[in-house]
């Protein structure tokens, strides 16, 4: 049996040895946004994003790629109630299915889950916490183009994540929905060498 275990924990070292997996770093800006019915009158919000990355080629010119990063979203709001800001703190894992061009422009699609740090509203010079009024999860799909230089291993990348969940909780007030949407513009750097690398 530890034969048997050795020999697979040495054969998965080899695959990924063989894989040419990379790690990286990230980070940007954001503008974000709150859409739906409940939503009215919101303007986008300027936040930044930083995390790390995993890049894992599966075959010819596509890969996977994991993330843990954080993201400043919400939004500008001016309604009935005035006029306040959103400011929400996410810790976002998408997971990423990306076409890899020889060129070094890439397309990147998958599925995102966020969950909220943290969630204050700003009016005046009043910051209230009004995390417990959202959701704790938020469930959002991600479309991106970009552009690596492989010679230095130096990218850019834009992106747009979609939200899916009514981030209102039932009986906070709210009887629509409320959605997040979040621009990305960004750069990152990958360590090591990866199959684009010569």
């Amino acid at each position: 049996m530890k034969r048997l275990i050795l020999f697979f924990l040495a054969s998965a070292s080899l695959t990924l040895a063989n894989a040419q997996i990379q790690f990286g770093l990230k980070a940007g800006a954001n503008l974000a946004n709150l859409s739906g019915s409940d939503a009215t009158g919101s303007k986008m919000n300027v936040g930044f994003h930083g995390g790390g990355l995993v890049a894992i080629p599966v075959f010819s010119g596509f890969s996977v790629q994991p993330e843990l990063v954080y993201s400043g979203q919400g939004a500008k709001v001016t309604n009935v109630d005035g006029n306040f800001t959103l400011n929400s703190g996410y810790l976002n894992i998408p997971v990423l299915f990306k076409y890899n061009h020889p060129s070094g422009f890439f397309a990147e699609l998958g599925p995102q889950l966020g969950f909220l740090l943290s969630a204050n509203v700003k009016s005046g010079g009043t910051t209230t916490n009004v995390k417990s009024s959202y959701q704790s999860t938020d469930f959002s799909g991600v479309i991106g183009l970009g552009y690596l230089m492989s010679s230095v291993n130096l990218g850019i990348d834009a992106r747009y994540n979609m939200g899916f969940t009514n981030l209102e909780k039932s009986g906070t007030g709210g009887t629509g929905t409320v959605k997040n949407g979040v621009i990305q513009i960004g750069v990152f750097y990958l360590f090591g060498k990866g199959p684009n690398n010569k």
